[in-house]
């Protein structure tokens, strides 16, 4: 049974933004859909966990993975909670509804409700009686509900004016000792009662108890309390018969949660940045067993926080539960499974490198906050290429001082991991630890013919890829990346070399391409890859119109027009976005070609470009011309093709 209250109202607003945010931890978190806490209760019988929300009225009941299962609406600013011995009933303290809320655990469900006066926050059960807290600011008092009889009389105003507002009250199962804190006040103080004769009769009191009342819990023999308040550095303990110091467990700052399991196992909680957050401690221990320290899952520097009242142990002590939140204002549940058994490290310290089929040592040591005994049995595993899955090498033990070491000579070269084992025990928990070795690897010879050449256009090619001497893998993959970044790198072959070592796959050239042949190693012999650049050129075709005959003359194919016609000059080549050609223009004089301005003019979308040579070709007659069109790597608009010159044109004009 969890039988601790506290209202801490931490009041910011859960949205679906926050949901996003979900946060994680070593253990297991899952996100709770509140916007503030108030107490957590474990129910063995169930497995279920009940944590209230004072801030949007409600009880969020999850299973034991946190995973929520239903919220019990209705009940404004509740707080504090109290599980039944045999786990049938839930009381709840519902401030704003000025009553005492009882839930059927086995439906979480209302099953009766009773009306207690001014805002309970908190309940406790002893001695067949059901007390709470309750009081406005300056008006706080201890009541009872009596459980025992049909009618389940309320009996209030127990404790005169001793509580400037409502007390934390908690006691034993079983237990006739209530204790009671001070919340919102500093210092602290704790009270105890005998409730045995029915109502409370206070036996001892102390101011002693620090500020500002996080939560207390009564040890399950009912002699001690055990307090969570901000300003010592630890957890104090008091005895419940007269209130006086009793020990305490060494935690942090802040302390602001407790829970005791029904064997007696501690934990302790703090609120605030220091590390860690959560500490263990065995029936009978001050030196914690297990520490915990929650993970940063807000967008400030500083782990989550601890909720005050927001621990809870299983009735078993096999989990441990907590209640954080973050700095968006996301709350999530959190568990640690086996938190009573040491944590055991293990560290793995093998070199970083070392040659392939060579001995090496590695070397290590566990550690626990219970030592292990010499002779403490570890399992090893090597994980490498040959053995991707793991292989199980022989087991070592530790020395008196937990170190231990093993030799081994690696088969495979690449990354080799080392993984040592504890499988731990009834007090300690299993550990590993883990470190890689770079072992060396032979480097294998990888070609790929046809580096630097240039083909015309739609030419076929054939590529060779030769791989040299390997272990077990012979497989190559051949890669194609067209230039331009509308075509992807793509895998054009992959296989078998054949008995000389070769792989070959027949390429259209349309554009400049990188062929790349890739061998991605084996457990003797490292991964290699070999480039090959290779250029394409454009196709390039010209047509002449508006001519009134063509012949042969003067070596080459000329074409001839009136002078009051203007030639005609149609190209085709490949098309691509904003791709352009180079219109060259000559003139011979006196045996040599003379060049005018070059101009580019932009193709259609059909590769087409029409070009018409205007002027007064009076003045051209019996001059002899040609022009070509040209795309030009890089000037014409695109860089996917190597620089292509078409044919030249000849051509002259008459009367």
């Amino acid at each position: 049974m969890r039988t601790l209250t506290a209202a801490t109202t931490l009041a910011v607003l859960f949205s679906s933004a926050a949901l996003a945010a979900t946060p994680a931890s070593a253990d297991s978190s899952k996100v709770l859909p509140v916007k503030s806490t108030g107490d957590i209760v474990v129910d063995g019988v169930h497995q279920r966990v009940f944590v209230s929300d004072p801030g949007n009225g409600k009880i969020v009941v999850t299973d034991y993975s946190g995973t929520v299962v239903k919220q019990v609406t209705g009940l404004p600013a509740v707080t504090g909670l109290e599980l039944s011995a045999d786990s049938g009933t839930l009381y709840a303290a519902v401030q704003g509804a000025d009553a005492v809320v009882a839930l059927d655990t086995a439906t979480d469900t209302e099953s009766a409700r009773y009306a207690v006066g001014d805002a309970p926050t908190s309940v406790a059960l002893a001695d067949g009686k059901l007390w709470f807290g309750y009081g406005a600011a300056g008006e706080g008092n201890i009541g009872s509900i009596d459980l025992t009889s049909e009618q389940h009389e309320v009996t209030l105003g127990q404790e005169g004016t001793f509580w400037y507002q409502a007390p934390m009250l908690d006691a034993a199962p079983g237990s006739d000792t209530l204790v009671a804190g001070a919340i919102g006040q500093s210092p602290v103080y704790l009270a105890s009662y005998d409730v045995s004769s029915g109502t409370a009769k206070r036996l001892a009191y102390t101011s002693d108890a620090g500020s500002t009342l996080g939560d207390l819990q009564v040890t399950p023999d009912g002699k001690d309390v055990v307090v969570a308040s901000g300003a010592p550095y630890h957890h104090q303990v008091f005895k419940t018969s007269d209130l006086t110091a009793d020990g305490q467990y060494a935690s942090d700052a802040y302390p602001n949660s407790v829970a005791i399991s029904p064997n007696g196992t501690v934990a302790a909680g703090i609120s605030g940045s220091y590390e860690p957050d959560v500490y263990v401690y065995r029936p009978g221990a001050t030196t914690s067993v297990r520490q915990y320290d929650f993970p940063n899952t807000g967008r400030t520097s500083g782990s989550d926080l601890l909720a005050d009242s927001g621990l809870a142990w299983t009735p078993d002590a096999s989990r441990l539960f907590a209640v954080t939140s973050n700095s968006e204002g996301v709350y999530s549940l959190r568990y640690f499974d086996a938190p009573t058994k040491a944590a055991t490290a293990v560290t793995v310290n093998a070199p970083s490198s070392a040659p392939r089929a060579k001995k090496l040592t590695v070397t290590g040591k566990v550690t626990s906050a219970i030592a292990l005994p010499a002779g403490t049995g570890l399992t090893v595993t090597r994980t490498d290429l040959d053995s991707p899955n793991g292989k199980s090498l022989a087991p070592v033990t530790t020395k008196a001082d937990g170190t231990y070491s093993f030799t081994d000579t690696p088969p495979a070269g690449g990354k080799v991991k080392y993984t040592v084992k504890y499988a731990g025990d009834a007090d300690h928990a299993a550990g590993s630890g883990t470190d890689t070795v770079d072992v060396s690897r032979a480097r294998p010879t990888l070609t790929l013919n046809n580096n630097g050449k240039v083909y015309s256009y739609g030419k076929d090619v054939k590529f060779t890829a030769h791989l040299g001497t390997t272990y077990k893998n012979r497989t190559v993959e051949i890669w194609a990346d067209p230039f331009g970044s509308d075509k992807p790198n793509k895998l054009v072959k992959k296989g078998t070399v054949n008995s000389h070592g070769d792989l070959s796959v027949t390429l259209d050239l349309k554009r400049d391409t990188k062929v790349t042949a890739k061998f991605a190693g084996d457990a003797r012999y490292e991964a290699r890859s070999a480039n090959s650049t290779v250029g394409a050129k454009v196709s390039v075709s010209t047509s002449v119109s508006g001519h009134y005959k063509s012949r042969s003359t003067w070596g080459h194919t000329y074409y001839f027009f009136h002078k009051s016609k203007n030639p005609l000059f149609t190209t085709k080549m490949p098309y691509f976005p904003g791709r352009q050609q180079r219109f060259d223009f000559q003139v011979y004089y006196q045996g040599t070609w003379y060049p005018g301005d070059s101009q580019y003019f932009k193709l259609g979308s059909d590769g087409t470009s029409k070009v018409q040579v205007t002027g007064n070709h009076g003045e051209d007659v019996g001059w002899r011309f040609r022009m070509r069109s040209d795309y030009i790597n890089g000037t014409s608009g695109d860089t996917v093709n190597s620089t292509t010159y078409g044919p030249w044109k000849y051509f002259t004009f008459t009367n």
